[in-house]
């Protein structure tokens, strides 16, 4: 049996930025028992190519992001994050991609999906735009804006928007909001009376679309 998700922290993670251009802005949120317990965002200076169709989407710029440190220059606090819990996101492939080109593999670490062994992978993520399909699969839409919303969440995310994130970064589409949402996002969902007691495992398990990483994934009753 693993633990139960209030045991341990999670570190919900949202990227702007792509292959090309690197990592341009991170937003860390951590949830503790469904509290946000610390959040923490930086601008980062791009690696490549930042085009004018990324730049209307996520409003940061290659020269606007000049005098930045590179994103790599995070690593003590990345493999800190990862060794403490295990990581989320929302659609957690493209952050897991983009992690991994910065730094392949973490320090040996906690293996949550197998309680007491050791792991020496970023994943496997608690990913939120893999759960609301999973299990309410007749919803609707499983964008992030789209979840916020017909979960009755704006109100709760522009709060801590406003704790949070820097003045001019409180949108979809800068990270540390993107962040906050799906964290929010997180804790609801397990604020619900049958996802209550469930554990780490679980979480991860469900997480995975892919029916033999699932099959790898489970261990007995994970429930």
């Amino acid at each position: 049996m693993g633990q139960t998700w209030t045991d341990t922290p999670i570190h919900f993670i949202d990227f702007e930025g792509n292959a090309t251009s690197g990592i341009l802005e991170f937003g860390v949120v951590t949830l503790l028992a469904g509290e946000i317990t610390a959040a923490h965002t930086r601008l980062c200076r791009a690696t490549g190519r930042v085009s004018a169709d990324d730049t209307k989407v996520h409003g940061l710029s290659a020269d606007g992001l000049a005098s930045q440190e590179y994103f790599a220059a995070e690593w003590e606090r990345f493999a800190g994050l990862r060794a403490t819990g295990p990581l989320a996101a929302h659609f957690a492939p493209v952050e897991n991609s983009l992690l991994r080109k910065v730094w392949p593999y973490p320090r040996e670490v906690p293996d949550f999906a197998r309680p007491g062994k050791i792991s020496t992978e970023w994943g496997p993520w608690i990913d939120t735009g893999r759960l609301y399909p999973q299990l309410f699969p007749q919803a609707g839409s499983f964008r992030l804006e789209d979840l916020v919303m017909r979960q009755g969440l704006p109100g709760e995310l522009e709060a801590a928007a406003r704790r949070h994130c820097p003045p001019e970064r409180r949108r979809y589409h800068a990270a540390l909001y993107d962040a906050l949402a799906g964290a929010l996002l997180l804790a609801s969902l397990l604020k619900r009376p049958e996802f209550s007691t469930a554990t780490l495992p679980w979480l991860l398990q469900m997480s995975t679309a892919d029916g033999e990483k699932r099959s790898a994934l489970q261990q007995g009753d994970l429930f």
